[in-house]
């Protein structure tokens, strides 16, 4: 299972910095610029082939891509050349960072129609009738420091059965499982789990008097299905999902940097590279709807992140552009320069952070 959470931790961050750096490739092609490489990972290069202008290139850390754009990083515009980024009108310029973020939203409403197609994790209510396979009552929250949490339950689990002292009950509801651990508070009960293709058995004693709003055991349930729908309609509730996906994370972006400014702290919970590796070996025990879905939300957030008007991302130098429009010349390269590499070097900063955070969260 680690060299499977492996590749596909592999698969979904190459696959993201990949549509993203294919983005710009297209759009710089596209508007007549130069590419003088396209590369695949990252250096050092493995082997690379040149075609026509542009080297195509596989490198050994395979996380993604880049592009190498005739005179992207020039401090003065060529004018010798038309084919140089920094000679082409701002408009143009604009349009080549912007590609990479619409590459991640295309990608993710993509992986969202191919989830929509092969089927997507419902809640099924009581009574309701549909095209509903695989349903099944779900783990869907987990308490800290709760008797679920300590016997090794995790979100997504599917209970199966539960029992008491060799007296098994099968559970097709949820309120089954709630009733049964209503008649065995302070007794040791067992859970028999479906973790993916594994079956697991976990005992753990449902509490006497837990804290408000977790419940004796700490986990909340709902009762889940796979409905799968039509390429044509699973294409349109793909991109459907996207927008709506778009302005839900927006907001959350927005209030954390709104929270962030105002107190002074985080209250949303950050999580790096070594974050989305632990959320990865959990999602790929689910099935492969679920590492779908977190590959588009991923590409989302990278999408929204990449955006934002912050020096050494695309947003940042879409601001430079735009302070360029309005002053009608463009920042002096020095500044812009000094502008990147401050920005770059506080999200290297907050990236170890972060990445702290999660490997305390680990012990």
């Amino acid at each position: 299972m680690i060299i499977l959470t492996i590749i596909v931790f592999i698969l979904i961050f190459g696959a993201l910095v990949f549509s993203h750096e294919l983005g710009h490739f297209i759009a710089a092609k596209k508007s007549g610029i130069k590419v003088e490489e396209f590369g695949f990972g990252f250096p050092p290069r493995i082997f690379g082939v040149k075609k026509g202008e542009t080297t195509y290139s596989i490198n050994a850390i395979p996380l993604g891509g880049f592009v190498k754009i005739y005179g992207e990083e020039r401090g003065e515009k060529d004018t010798r050349s038309k084919f140089a980024f920094y000679n082409r009108p701002a408009w143009n310029r604009a349009i080549i960072l912007a590609a990479g973020v619409f590459m991640n939203l295309l990608l993710a409403a993509v992986l969202l129609s191919v989830v929509y197609a092969i089927g997507i994790p419902t809640i099924v209510e009581n009574g309701q009738s549909g095209n509903f396979r695989n349903i099944q009552v779900q783990i869907v929250e987990v308490a800290a420091g709760s008797p679920a949490q300590n016997a090794g339950i995790q979100i997504g689990d599917a209970i199966q059965s539960v029992a008491f002292n060799g007296q098994t009950q099968q559970i097709n509801q949820a309120d089954e499982v709630q009733g049964f651990i209503a008649m065995h508070i302070g007794e040791q009960i067992t859970f028999t789990i479906r973790r993916g293709n594994e079956t697991l058995v976990k005992d753990l004693t449902p509490r006497p008097n837990p804290p408000q709003g977790e419940g004796a055991v700490g986990i909340a349930m709902t009762k889940t299905g796979l409905v799968s729908y039509p390429w044509y309609s699973a294409i349109v509730k793909g991109f459907a999902t996207t927008g709506s996906l778009i302005v839900t994370f927006i907001g959350a972006f927005w209030a954390l940097i709104h929270t962030l400014i105002l107190k002074g702290t985080v209250t949303t919970d950050v999580t790096g590279p070594v974050g989305i590796a632990v959320l990865t070996s959990q999602v790929v025990k689910l099935g492969v709807s679920y590492v779908l879905q977190f590959a588009a939300i991923i590409s989302i957030n990278l999408a929204i992140i990449n955006v934002l008007p912050f020096p050494a991302l695309d947003g940042g130098r879409l601001l430079f552009l735009l302070i360029e429009k309005v002053k009608g010349k463009p920042i002096n390269f020095k500044t812009e320069r000094a502008a990147n590499a401050i920005g770059f070097a506080l999200l290297i900063v907050l990236m170890i952070v972060v990445t702290f955070r999660d490997v305390i969260k680990l012990f």
